[in-house]
């Protein structure tokens, strides 16, 4: 007997339904995307060990515990690329975009590769879209960022809120990051085994641990917002001024660090309460000091990236999709003019399907049916057109006037 294969554990198939509104979020991004003229950029999906050591952070669980790291044939050590933003600074670096002048606005999509322990909406291999912007310091950018990432989730009419936070310049950060280490040394017995070796790697995780204990805790910790310069505490004034200008809501999370290393000054996230504690479907911030840490020049910049597999899970409805026309020969002697039609009818656009399975006529127009096609068209001396809904039939002799009535149908 041969080998039966399953798809490894993590990982899965995307088709039918969660196929199309794969596609159909996809979509929805990319439009606008374009509207806020932002161009696309391949990143590729194997990178230098290092580049997310220092990017993402070598105290991050990311590091630490979930990427796929492997030595390659040349000796290298590389990994699965576990986020966007890393990679696309890179290549914003390598390719000196910043020696072209003015600033860059990027978009990327695409698989990523965690080492988690799966669950709904969290996969092994899981799909990002996300957007980058490049050498622009205003805070206008963060608003329109924000902006545009709540009318895409508005679009697919997904019901969220949008928690907003600033973790100030770097100086702010640092004196917050100690000023809160020596809050949590001294319930350090009380906290996690995680939170334990978060205080001394990366203090600002064990603010965002889901342990119900870690969060008793924080509860009475400083608060980002006591140690912020004033430059930093107008800067987000404004940011939050000019989200209610344009009507886009918020809530205030002085708890809100983000995960990973290189956040500085804004830093939100969109989240749905339909998909449990998974609950993340974008997020982002600024990281103005990141292309620095990689070897570039000092560029502000900031960026989001929004979970496919998590959006598949609460986009309800679809678009309409165009109604599908079959075509069967009646038999043999018509397959090559059956063929010849269905050429014509998709060179209009017209959505088509030539029936490659012979049977009975009920057996073919029971296939049609599960085509849900809307229209079927019979070859043989005659074409004839019938109404899958209707049953209404009209008989054409001549191909270029079945078409336009199908046109004016469809």
């Amino acid at each position: 007997m041969l080998e039966k294969f399953q798809k490894i554990r993590g990982f899965q198939d995307i088709y039918g339904e969660n196929a199309k509104k794969y596609r159909y979020i996809v979509e929805t991004f990319r439009k606008t995307f374009l509207d806020y003229n932002f161009q696309e950029i391949i990143l590729p999906y194997v990178e230098d060990i290092s580049l997310f050591k220092r990017s993402v952070g070598e105290a991050t669980d990311i590091v630490q515990k979930e990427m796929y790291i492997f030595t390659d044939k040349g000796g290298r050590e590389v990994a699965l690329r576990p986020e966007g933003t890393a990679g696309c600074v890179r290549a914003y670096i390598e390719e000196k975009m910043y020696a072209e002048g003015g600033y860059h606005k990027l978009f990327y999509e695409g698989a990523m590769f965690r080492y988690e322990r799966p669950q709904a909406g969290r996969y092994r291999q899981f799909h990002q879209i996300g957007a980058e912007i490049f050498g622009v310091s205003s805070y206008l950018a963060d608003v329109e960022l924000i902006s545009m990432v709540y009318k895409i989730l508005k679009y697919l009419k997904i019901d969220f809120r949008l928690e907003i936070n600033t973790l100030g310049d770097f100086q702010s950060r640092k004196e917050y990051i100690s000023k809160l280490i020596e809050y949590l040394k001294k319930y350090e017995n009380s906290l996690c085994q995680d939170c334990r070796r978060r205080i001394h790697e990366n203090p600002l995780r064990v603010l965002d641990c889901k342990v119900e204990s870690c969060k008793e805790i924080t509860k009475d910790a400083p608060k980002i917002t006591e140690s912020l310069s004033k430059e930093a505490i107008e800067r987000f004034e404004k940011i939050k001024e000019s989200l209610k200008a344009i009507g886009v809501d918020f809530i205030e999370n002085p708890r809100l660090v983000r995960g990973l290393d290189y956040y500085t000054h804004t830093v939100f996230e969109f989240i749905s309460q339909e998909i449990g504690s998974q609950g993340t479907i974008a997020a982002g911030g600024r990281y103005d000091n990141l292309a620095e840490q990689l070897g570039g020049p000092p560029t502000p910049a900031l960026g989001f990236a929004a979970g496919i597999e998590r959006l598949i899970l609460l986009v309800k409805d679809l678009p309409p999709e165009k109604p599908l026309i079959v075509i069967i020969p009646l038999n043999q002697n018509y397959y090559i003019q059956a063929l010849k039609l269905s050429e014509k009818t998709r060179e209009k656009h017209i959505q088509t399907e030539l029936l490659l399975k012979e049977g009975s006529l009920k057996s073919m127009l029971k296939t049609a049916n599960k085509f849900n096609a809307k229209y079927v068209i019979f070859v043989s001396d005659k074409l004839e057109l019938k109404d899958m809904t209707s049953g209404d039939q009209e008989i054409f002799i001549n191909e270029e006037d079945l078409i336009d009535v199908l046109l004016s149908k469809l």
